[in-house]
């Protein structure tokens, strides 16, 4: 990834570690597949998007960012998203994506 991952998901895990083993062995299947790092990256953005949910927005971003994705890119993943969920809640994302992005 690239970066340490935040402190919630550090101390969830020391908490829980049978939960972060399952997770890690998740995270390994998932990128097995022909879709290149960049596009699993954007993809998993995009479900962060459509299931409305910040946290994993701002962790998508961060990965896509680590990725080496581009801004440009990011930001057409959101605009992508206005047609499907409304302008409101696509504005909602866009401050979420900024959360990171004008970190």
């Amino acid at each position: 990834m690239g970066q340490k991952p935040p402190e919630t998901y550090t101390s969830f895990i020391a908490r829980y570690p049978d939960l972060g083993a399952a997770w890690e062995h998740i995270r390994d299947a998932e990128g097995k597949g022909p879709l290149d790092k960049h596009t699993q990256r954007l993809l998993k953005l995009a479900v962060a998007i459509g299931a409305m949910r910040e946290g994993a927005v701002h962790s998508a971003v961060r990965k896509a960012k680590s990725a080496g994705v581009s801004e440009e890119a990011i930001r057409q993943t959101v605009a992508l998203a206005a047609s499907t969920l409304g302008m409101p809640s696509t504005v909602a994302i866009h401050t979420w994506v900024n959360d990171v992005l004008e970190d």
